[in-house]
Parts: C-alpha cells; sequence; structure tokens
C-alpha cells in the first residue's frame, strides 16, 4: 500500500521537509500508479493541486504545512495508512467561468472556492446582474460581488460578509463586496444549478477584471458563472472531521 501514495507539497521550507520524511516513510508512487495523493502545504496549495488533477479521478488528503488549513488535516508523520484507511470522502463540484473581454476575446477557468468580479480602478464597478437568463438586479454599484460554492463560502466569501454554506446544501451564494448601492443589499442564495451573468456597465470608465481561484482576466465586460458538475474533486478528511463538520463549526467561532 505505501507505494499507491503520490506526495506533493508546496515550494515552503516546512513543506519540503515534510515531504522528505514522509517519502522516506511511506515511499512514494508515480502519480499514474497512485491510488490517493497526499498535499502538504496550506489551503491556497491545495487549490493548486486540486486544479492540477482535475482530469484525474484521485482522491486528495492534505496535511497542513501552510497557515489556515481549511480544507487540510493536521500534520503528523505517523499513522498515515490507519488515517486514509479511516478518511471521509467528500466530493465537491468547482464553478465554470466564462469570461468575456472588451475585446472580444473569451476566456475559461474553473474556481473550487469562487469566481470574483473586482473594480480595477479607482471607481465603483457598476454590475447588472442576471440569474437563468432574467435580470434580478439592474444595477449593483460596489467594489465586486462573487458567486462562492459552499466549499469556498468560508473564504472570500465570509470575509465580504457572505454566509456560510453546508457542504450539501445544493445552493450558491451571490455576495457583494463593499455594496454602495442599494446599500442595504445582502446577496443571495441561488440554486446550484443556476445560470449566473454579470454584466459590467461603462466598462470603459470603470473598469472590471474577473478572477477564478487566482486565475485573473481583466477588463472583462461580461462574466457567465454556473456549477461544473461534470467535474469532480474528491477531498479525505479524518473520521469525524470532514468539510459538513468543519463548515458547521466555523459558524460558532
Amino acid at each position: 500500500m505505501t507505494a499507491t501514495i503520490h506526495f506533493t507539497a508546496s515550494e515552503s521550507e516546512i513543506a519540503q521537509k515534510a515531504l522528505a520524511v514522509l517519502t522516506d516513510r511511506y515511499g512514494a508512487a508515480d502519480l499514474d500508479r497512485a491510488h490517493v495523493v497526499v498535499a502538504l502545504g496550506g489551503d491556497g496549495f491545495m487549490l493548486q493541486t486540486l486544479h492540477a488533477l482535475t482530469d484525474r479521478d484521485l482522491p486528495v488528503y492534505g496535511m497542513n504545512r501552510g497557515t489556515v488549513g481549511f480544507l487540510m488535516n493536521g500534520y503528523s508523520e505517523s499513522g498515515l495508512l490507519e488515517r486514509l484507511a479511516a478518511a471521509e470522502e467528500t466530493v465537491i463540484n468547482p464553478l465554470r467561468m466564462r469570461a468575456i473581454r472588451a475585446d472580444g476575446s473569451v476566456h475559461e477557468a474553473l474556481a473550487i472556492n469562487e469566481v470574483s468580479m473586482l473594480r480595477e480602478g479607482p471607481q465603483a464597478a457598476k454590475l447588472r446582474i442576471h440569474v437563468d437568463g432574467k435580470m434580478r438586479m439592474a444595477e449593483l454599484v460596489c467594489d465586486g460581488a462573487l458567486i462562492a460554492t459552499p466549499a469556498g463560502s468560508t473564504a472570500y466569501n465570509y470575509s465580504a460578509h457572505g454566509p456560510i454554506l453546508p457542504i450539501n446544501s445544493e445552493v450558491l451564494a451571490l455576495t457583494a463586496i463593499a455594496p454602495f448601492r442599494p446599500r442595504r443589499w445582502r446577496g443571495a442564495l441561488l440554486p446550484k444549478g443556476a445560470e449566473v451573468e454579470v454584466e459590467v456597465l461603462n466598462p470603459e470608465r470603470r473598469p472590471v477584471m474577473a478572477d477564478a481561484d487566482s486565475r485573473s482576466v481583466r477588463h472583462v465586460v461580461r462574466v457567465q458563472i454556473r456549477s461544473a458538475q461534470d467535474v469532480r474533486h474528491r477531498l479525505l478528511f479524518d473520521n469525524g472531521h470532514g468539510l459538513e463538520e468543519r463548515l458547521l463549526r466555523e459558524q460558532f467561532v
């Protein structure tokens, strides 16, 4: 069983040291022969790992060698095989972003946490929001807006005062970032299957960028977002500490 683990690590010194220790202790399989991937780093590195494995149906077990580690398990050099055998699996779907720029070019990307639209200049962005082809907000004046998955709802979405979503809730969070008008708009909860289109009003004077898990597209005029239910990511968590429990616990801190 030791030869079926593929280890990967961020470039930080602490993660590289853990990589050396664990591969020496448990061995390391090439990705093509692996049954599981163990990722060593923080949440950002976990997102990188999941994106890199999009076309592979492999579960990923993270061990925290970063800062927050919300998507990671605690680090330990011992008992890894037993922890993997007892781990709980959570399957999540990313968002698919289709961003159209002012020059007509189209850029697509997947986002595990959120797709965000952010102002590029000193003036507030003006956005028009459509859901499933129907205009729901004619003008949102703000620093930006984002669509978050349940798995990503504790990240940027929560910092922007959006709701934490249970992992099996089958909804997405639409959250405004520093809204100016409507001043009291608190965002919206949308069905997971909804297709959202955000139109940028007056993009020449109020330029906006779109971002999918830190992959950015500048000078967008329209951004389309929907759940990529044909893509799945498999995450492993220690027994009793799965993503559902973590999301629930986060609401009481």
